[in-house]
Formats: structure tokens, sequence, C-alpha cells
């Protein structure tokens, strides 16, 4: 699990930050790329790195504000141009799908492959063998959506010295086992998968969340996550726009993350008063409740390493 940040600004773009747009990045998972919001000019900032269009398969929405939408147009239709021909799902609040598909039709955006638009409510709003993903409503100006992305338990470890000291030859037998399949060797006696495979590793629980105050909800999401994003839109002396616009300041999400039980903070949104050179005072607002806090700035990574969160770049 990869988590990309291609904008990580507030309201417009800026010099120094984009309009907000993160890439979950899934290939090792055999998933691809999950976007989540596609802020104007998203696909610019992709041309700086080596992420391929083509290969984001769902994009989720937060909320129906420009700064986390405007891209969208451009960047499906550059997803075509680009050799795109896989289905793309999109999941956002009730009017993303009047929104996309009158734009596509007033300017004659053809579209190469299929666009299936998902207006969502609270609940589980994606499931498969590997992934559940669960939405709750936020605390802001308008609807505006929170996600919690699971990762299903992982299958365990073949343990290979259990299986051949049962017996089991070395060679494609084994990998049957590993794939979850009984076998029975030349002297009639069933070696069971289960047997000879270690006990399931947990997967990773990740928290994004849209544009919001502090809220219930956050705290629900953000349930002992190994990673939280959460917008910091400013800091405590600005926190009565905080308030006033439906935001957060850092320590309130240093707050929300604690009090989840969640191990790890990356504040995005950060609103363009603050400069290169506040952004250190400006996270430790964020430490001063919480140990593990990461401002993220575009182009920010951030992976799992044995359990702990790593930050670094990913511009090309």
């Amino acid at each position: 699990m990869e988590l990309q940040f291609l904008g990580t600004g507030a309201g417009m773009p800026s010099k120094i930050r984009n309009t907000t747009s993160i890439i979950l990045n899934l290939s090792a998972e055999e998933h691809g790329y999950w976007m989540f919001d596609c802020g104007e000019a998203t696909q610019h900032q992709m041309l700086h790195t080596t992420l391929k269009p083509r290969k984001v398969s769902k994009l989720f929405v937060t909320h129906l504000h420009g700064d986390h939408l405007f891209g969208i147009p451009g960047f499906i239709g550059s997803r075509s141009f680009l050799g795109g021909d896989s289905p793309l799902d999109i999941y956002g609040p009730v009017g993303i799908e009047e929104w996309i598909l009158t734009t596509l039709r007033i300017t004659k955006t053809h579209l190469t492959y299929k666009l299936r638009i998902h207006e969502i409510e609270e609940g589980i709003v994606f499931e498969d063998d590997e992934f559940i993903i669960t939405a709750r409503l936020l605390s802001h100006v308008i609807p505006s959506f929170g996600f919690r992305i699971v990762q299903k338990p992982l299958p365990g470890k073949l343990l290979i010295e259990k299986a051949i000291a049962a017996g089991v030859p070395k060679g494609p037998i084994l990998q049957r086992l590993k794939n979850g399949e009984d076998i029975v060797l030349e002297d009639g006696r069933i070696i069971t998968s289960t047997s000879v495979i270690g006990e399931p590793k947990q997967g990773f629980i990740l928290t994004i969340l849209g544009d919001t105050s502090s809220c219930d909800a956050s705290v629900q999401l953000s349930q002992n996550a190994d990673l939280v994003v959460h917008e910091a839109t400013f800091d405590n002396e600005t926190g009565q726009l905080a308030s006033d616009f439906g935001h957060s300041t850092i320590q309130q999400a240093a707050e929300i993350v604690k009090e989840a039980g969640a191990k790890a903070l990356v504040a995005t949104h950060i609103s363009s008063r603050f400069l290169p050179s506040d952004i250190e005072a400006f996270r430790k607002e964020g430490e001063a409740v919480l140990p593990k806090v990461f401002v993220a700035h575009d182009f920010a990574q951030y992976k799992l390493v044995n359990g702990e969160v790593v930050e670094s770049s990913f511009k090309k």
C-alpha cells in the first residue's frame, strides 16, 4: 500500500500546492490505483510522476466543491486518449452523475471505456474478496463524505519446513497447498492446507476524510486505523475560520486521530496562507496532541513498513 498525494492545498491552487487529489496505489495488491478527489490540474500533476491515468480504476469524490472535482472532466477525457479501455467506477454524493454527464454531453467528449457512476449514501460503498470501503457523512457546509478502507485479512504463509516434515515433496504440490488445496500423498495420507498454513495476517486500515470540522463520524471512521488523512486547513491562531467554514485545525485533526486510537495522521488541505517556513510550527501544533503527525506536500508518499508509516517523495 502506497498513499501518494498529487495535491494538498485548500480552495484553489497555489504555486506551492495544487488542489486536492490522492492516489491509493494498490499495484502490489494487483488493484491498480484508486483516486480520492480530483481537483483542478490533477492530470498535470500526474505528468510529473510515473502514474498512468489508465491504471486508475476507481475515483472516490468526497464532496462537490470545485477544489475536489474540477479536474474530473480533463482526467477522464485524457484517460481515453492515453489508451484506457477498462471501466472506471466513480463514487460520490448525489449530483455527481448529473454534473459529469452534463459536462461530457455539452463538450461532446467521447470515452473509450465504460463509465460507471455510483451516487452513494452512508454505509458500505464497495466490497470484494480483499477490501471493504465504508462511507460516513462528515460535518461540512455541504454533504461531505469520509471513507474507511479496510484490507481483509491476508492468507497466512505456507510453512514449508512443516509441510516437508509431513512428507510433502518439493515442487508444485507445495503451491497447491499454498493455494488452499488439500492434497493426497502417494502413501494415501491426506495433508490439509490448513495444517501447513500459518495464521492469517491483518490487512491495513486507511481512513481518508473529506472537508470537515470535528465530528463523531470522523472518529468512527478512524478507529484503530494505521493511517488517517484528515484536512487541516487552519492552525490554532486561525481556528475561528475553521469553525466558520466547516474546516479543522491541525490540532483538531490530531485530537480526532488520538481519540480514535489510530496510529498516525497525515494532514492535508492546507491553506495557502501557510508558507513552507510555517510548516514546522504548524506540524508541532499537531504533535502536541499526537506523536506521529505528518504534513503532506504535493508528491509526498506514505508507505507502511513493518506497521510504521514512512514518508518519501514519488516525483520523478
